[in-house]
Formats: C-alpha cells, sequence, structure tokens
C-alpha cells in the first residue's frame, strides 16, 4: 500500500479528487462570469449616463436577483428595435423635443379656427331664432312647424359637431324653406322673404362644400325665384331671376334627366323675358321653349310642361305681331312725314 492512497476503515475506495463537491454559492457566482457580456446598446448608454452609480454592478444583487434580471433581459429584448433606436437624445434634447411638440398642439389650434366656430354658432343662433318665431293660423301648421323646428335644432347641433357637414346644411335649408310657407300674416312673424334669404345662404354653403349636389342647386333656385316673385318687375327681380335660370342651369348639368329642373328653368327664363328691354325677349322666349321641349321629351304626359309651352308659344307669336304692327306703324308715319 502506497502513501497516496490511505486505507480506510469502512475498506471503500477513496473518491477521485476531482469530484468533490462545490459550493452552491460559487455556483451561482460562476453562472454570469461565464456568460458574455451583452454588448451595449446606444439608447443604455446614453440614459445611463445621467446615473452613474447605476452603472457599477452590485454582487449581492447578481447572487439574489438573477431571476430578475433574465426576465429585464427578455424584456429589454422584445422591445421594437424603433423605440430603441430613438432613444440615442440625451435628457436635454429630450425637453426640447417636448418643448417643441407642445408648441406645435398649440399651433394646430389657432384663433382663426376659433373665429370660424363662433361664426358658425351666431348664424345658427340666427336662423333659430327665425324658426322658432313661425306662427302659423291653423293647428296643422303649427303641429308641421313644431316637426320643422325639431329638425332645425338636430341640424344646427351636427353643424357644431362638424361645420363642414353639407348634408345638415341642405337639410336645414329644406327646413327653413317649409318654414317660410307657414308664415302667417301676424307681425311676430319673420317675413317669409328672411327666411327664404336664410336658406339660400345655407344652399350657397352646401354647394361651395359638395359642388355636385344638384338637388341643393334645384331648391335654391325654387328659393330665389319665390323671392323675385315677391319684387314684381323690378330691378331686383330682375338680378334674382338670373340668379334662378344660373342654378336651374346647374342643377340640369348636374342631373339632365330631370324634367322638372327643365320645366322650371323654362318658367324663369319666362319671368326674365317679361322684365329684360324688349330687344332681349324674343332670345330668352325662344331659350325657354328649348327648355320646355327638353322637359317633354323626357316625360311625354309631362302636362304642365306643355300647357307652359302653349303659353310661351303664344306670347312670342303676339310678341312677334306686335313688333310687325309697330314697324308698320313706323313705316306709315316715315312715309306721311315724306310726303309732307
Amino acid at each position: 500500500m502506497t502513501p497516496e492512497e490511505p486505507e480506510l476503515k469502512n475498506g471503500l475506495e477513496p473518491k477521485p479528487a476531482t469530484e468533490q463537491k462545490q459550493d452552491p454559492e460559487l455556483e451561482t457566482m460562476a453562472v454570469p462570469e461565464s456568460k458574455p457580456a451583452p454588448e451595449p446598446e446606444p439608447a443604455t448608454i446614453h440614459v445611463r449616463s445621467a446615473d452613474p452609480e447605476a452603472e457599477e454592478p452590485n454582487e449581492t444583487e447578481i447572487q439574489s436577483n438573477e431571476s430578475e434580471k433574465l426576465e429585464s433581459n427578455e424584456q429589454n429584448a422584445s422591445r421594437p428595435a424603433e423605440l430603441q433606436q430613438n432613444r440615442t437624445f440625451t435628457m436635454r434634447e429630450l425637453l426640447t423635443e417636448l418643448k417643441t411638440e407642445e408648441g406645435d398642439d398649440a399651433a394646430s389650434t389657432p384663433l382663426s379656427q376659433q373665429s370660424t366656430q363662433q361664426q358658425q354658432q351666431q348664424q345658427n343662433n340666427a336662423a333659430m331664432q327665425l324658426i322658432d318665431s313661425v306662427t302659423s293660423t291653423d293647428e296643422e301648421g303649427r303641429s308641421r312647424q313644431r316637426v320643422l323646428t325639431f329638425a332645425a335644432r338636430r341640424y344646427a347641433s351636427a353643424l357644431e359637431r362638424n361645420p363642414d357637414d353639407y348634408d345638415a346644411l341642405y337639410n336645414w335649408a329644406l327646413v327653413l324653406q317649409e318654414s317660410a310657407d307657414n308664415v302667417s300674416l301676424d307681425s311676430t312673424s319673420p317675413s317669409k322673404d328672411d327666411l327664404l334669404e336664410e336658406a339660400c345662404k345655407k344652399y350657397d354653403e352646401a354647394t361651395r362644400l359638395c359642388p355636385t349636389l344638384n338637388d341643393a342647386f334645384y331648391n335654391w333656385a325654387i328659393a330665389i325665384s319665390d323671392r323675385a316673385k315677391m319684387r314684381g318687375r323690378t330691378k331686383e327681380a330682375e338680378e334674382l331671376w338670373k340668379q334662378a335660370t344660373k342654378n336651374y342651369e346647374k342643377a340640369v348639368h348636374l342631373n339632365w334627366n330631370s324634367p322638372q329642373a327643365l320645366n322650371n328653368w323654362g318658367l324663369a327664363l319666362q319671368e326674365l323675358s317679361a322684365i329684360v328691354p324688349a330687344r332681349e325677349k324674343q332670345t330668352i322666349v325662344r331659350t325657354a321653349i328649348s327648355k320646355f321641349r327638353a322637359a317633354i321629351q323626357l316625360q311625354f304626359d309631362f302636362h304642365r310642361a306643355i300647357y307652359n309651352l302653349g303659353t310661351v308659344l303664344v306670347c312670342l307669336i303676339l310678341s312677334i305681331l306686335i313688333c310687325n304692327i309697330m314697324f308698320q306703324l313706323d313705316y306709315i308715319c316715315f312715309l306721311a312725314l315724306f310726303n309732307l
């Protein structure tokens, strides 16, 4: 027996020296030392530079919080690359950027937008005052007006939420136009012309927001025609009839398959021909005849257009006869003066 192999009392062989059990604490310390240190990202460098003590590792934290570090490493690895790259600025730059964003947010709500909203609200209030003051002579008219007032309030609320809602503007204009028919002769009610004028403003705003709204142009022309009828054969009425014909023209161009628009266009031209000077009369009347004929071609049983066509033809024939008679009288007078 050699001295290197000591004899044991129990007769067992000695365990090799290499299989000695190590301390568990030493194993836990060896785990992080054996791992390669992760490459620091630019974001972590700049953020930690503000706190130098945070960069010094603590051995006790490594031994006791190893699982927490592994979870935090997994969370950092799962962050989007864009978020990590965006954090490569210092705290001074971060504060500067936040101040810039606050300035941009303040600039995004200019005073002009607030003034536009206030102006829209004032217009809505003025229109609602007109509708609220409408009174009717019979119970049916009053009941109908209550429904119109309720609808107007809904459209006013919609426009306060979205001033560019052209559907609400168009429907509100219809309410104003319908309310004009309920106006009684009582002095406390607003005039029919005021309601029609306010309706025309709503139609104008709606068509500016949506230039292809053919129904708005059509009903707008009707409202203008009603205003022109109140003014007789005056210069103001002439201008209104011209505006009505232009709106009917736009409505027909947007929807050519509308015999009603063509018929009303012809009527507006016929009314205009009664106001303009004689040299323009026949041209306007002939244009009105073409509109009535176009309406009849679209709808053969359109009796109203047939009647209007006959009326305007009679007027044209009479105007031609009168012109011929006047010409003959002038010629006779000229000959009489020449013979003298």
